[in-house]
């Protein structure tokens, strides 16, 4: 499943598409993805202006002109793709780039298009979703913290409300094994497996080791767990700067893969060799609660 890099990078290359632009139709060529459309959903998108768009966690928010915004989950599979100009004209799409692997180009996964008019003429903006696990759903955006998607979410990893004070009163006295306590959206919202191992891995941190153990008996917050910290944020700005991992079935918007699984030091990694200077170990493998965990058991204590 795409992670939050991923999600952001999607929704910055949405951005110059669609932003200012008219929906002037909002074309459905099924009754639902995972979940069925909201009622009247073309016929409320349509006519209106993208005022912005914006992210939640691994949500893509589209804000329109009367107050409502447009929610998009990408799922397993789903993604975007830009074509510029008519489309009897023969429209120009973006340009796959230099690790572009196979996606379905067959209609049949086609199953939501944007027409947009934009000051430069028109477009079309495509949602692919071979497997159908992605979903659309629609809210007022002063309900929008109250939505069930995103009520319960915890501050985002590059935010300013995530901090080592702040994750000390979350975890404080958890056995709940690490890496658990920091996929848990209610924690940290956007999180996923791929940058939970990479940040461990970053931060010198078992992934199985209690949470608790990170914060003294007052309630403070342990030098290890400032470390966490930044590794979270850098990471996430590493992969991010990187386009994001192509693992699987994400894809950008232009139709290339993004880079940072070329720099992962964990992740799929098993049996080679740890990447810390002078550790001598390998990585490991091991399953936790239904997910691979890779990790360096020497060096990540």
């Amino acid at each position: 499943m795409p992670e939050l890099p991923e999600v952001e990078t999607v929704k910055r290359g949405l951005t110059p598409a669609m932003e200012g632009t008219r929906v002037t139709k909002l074309e459905l060529r099924r009754g639902d993805l995972r979940f069925p459309f909201p009622d009247a959903f073309a016929d409320r998108v349509s006519g209106r202006t993208i005022v912005s768009l914006g992210r939640r966690a691994k949500y893509l928010l589209v804000d329109l002109d009367d107050g409502n915004t447009l929610i998009s989950h990408l799922g397993m599979s789903g993604s975007f793709r830009i074509e510029e100009g008519r489309i009897e004209d023969g429209a120009a799409s973006g340009v796959p780039g230099e690790f572009h692997h196979a996606r379905s180009k067959d209609e049949k996964h086609d199953h939501v298009v944007f027409h947009l008019q934009a000051a430069s003429g028109p477009r079309r903006v495509v949602y692919n979703d071979p497997r159908r696990f992605g979903f659309m759903d629609m809210v007022g955006r002063a309900d929008l913290a109250a939505h069930p998607f995103f009520r319960d979410l915890g501050p985002e990893p590059t935010g300013n409300e995530l901090g080592a004070a702040y994750l000390a009163e979350r975890f404080r006295d958890k056995a709940q094994p690490l890496k658990s306590a920091l996929l848990d959206q209610k924690n940290i919202a956007g999180l996923g497996n791929i940058y939970v191992c990479e940040a461990l891995w970053r931060a010198h941190l078992s992934p199985i080791r209690a949470a608790g153990t990170l914060v003294t008996a007052g309630g403070r917050p342990k030098v290890q767990l400032d470390l966490l910290v930044a590794s979270i944020r850098d990471v996430i700005a590493d992969a991010i700067a990187a386009g994001g991992s192509s693992l699987r079935d994400h894809i950008q918007t232009d139709g290339s893969l993004g880079y940072f699984q070329h720099s992962f030091s964990v992740y799929d990694r098993e049996s080679q060799a740890c990447r810390t200077p002078g550790c001598g170990a390998t990585v490991a493998r091991i399953v936790q609660a239904g997910r691979s965990t890779f990790y360096c058991a020497t060096c990540q204590k």
